[in-house]
């Protein structure tokens, strides 16, 4: 069985994809994907992602607020209180993003402290985005002991050495379909050198479609061919990717429960 740690099931383009949401739940079931992660971008959206999913008993929820969402400051209460709710099993998705909006170094630096804070008072796990702030991104895990809380660094797409600083922090990484194109060797090669047991998979849907459904709307039905493409590279079979992940998971997100995706 495979999950799929990180996907935006609120914001999938369903008319492109020509189906309702219970048949793109239906069809990651076929696929044998037994639990997806809905990942919150953004604290005022958050009601409403979290009553979309709620008929689906296999899809949890974060609540966090991405970098490039933010409007302002984050309120740190507002979002202690949203994310106390019981089906949520993580904070974010937060971070830092340097790649798209480098002038709002202060304000993203300053709501990634806010998350952190949160998921250790909640004891709940960090889902990060990091591009183009490596150094950044690392000495406010360190400096606000985030190791407390734990997490993933999410669609990650950076160095080896920044994948090892977060790794002996005790967070995971994530892998999502970038890892297929074409220009993506030095991913791939970082990904050979990822150990096992801190693995995720994940589709980022709708973005980020992997090979051979590239310029497709992504949807969770897709990990699988993540994972293949993992598990070529690590050369191990795909039931032993599917299995280490899998296990990584609730591993990682303890209060995500395994049960099919519709009860």
């Amino acid at each position: 069985m495979f999950i799929d740690s990180h996907c935006h099931l609120d914001r999938l383009e369903l008319d492109k994809l020509g189906m309702s949401l219970e048949q793109v739940i239906a069809a990651a079931e076929k696929r044998q994907i037994e639990h997806l992660l809905c990942v919150s971008v953004s604290l005022a959206e958050f009601a409403a992602m979290a009553d979309l999913v709620q008929p689906f008993t296999g899809v949890s929820i974060s609540c966090g607020e991405h970098p490039l969402h933010q409007e302002g400051t984050v309120d740190e209460l507002q979002l202690l209180k949203l994310a106390s709710a019981e089906r949520v099993v993580a904070v974010g998705e937060t971070g830092l993003d340097y790649f798209y909006s480098p002038e709002s170094k202060a304000t993203q630096q300053d709501a990634f402290v806010k998350h952190i804070s949160v998921a250790r008072q909640l004891t709940k796990p960090l889902i990060i985005h990091t591009r183009d702030a490596r150094t950044d991104t690392i000495a406010l895990l360190k400096s606000h002991q985030a190791e407390n809380a734990g997490g993933v660094l999410h669609c990650f797409t950076e160095s080896y050495e920044m994948a090892k600083a977060a790794l002996d922090l005790g967070f995971y990484i994530s892998i999502s379909g970038i890892m297929t194109f074409r220009n993506a060797a030095e991913l791939r090669d970082v990904v050979k050198k990822l150990p096992l047991d801190r693995l995720l998979i994940e589709t980022d849907a709708p973005y980020l479609a992997p090979v051979p459904h590239r310029g497709k709307t992504n949807q969770p039905a897709y990990v699988t061919d993540v994972a293949a493409a993992i598990a070529e590279v690590k050369a191990v079979s795909i039931t032993e990717l599917a299995s280490a992940t899998t296990e990584n998971f609730y591993r990682l997100f303890p209060l995500a429960q395994r049960r099919r995706l519709v009860a």
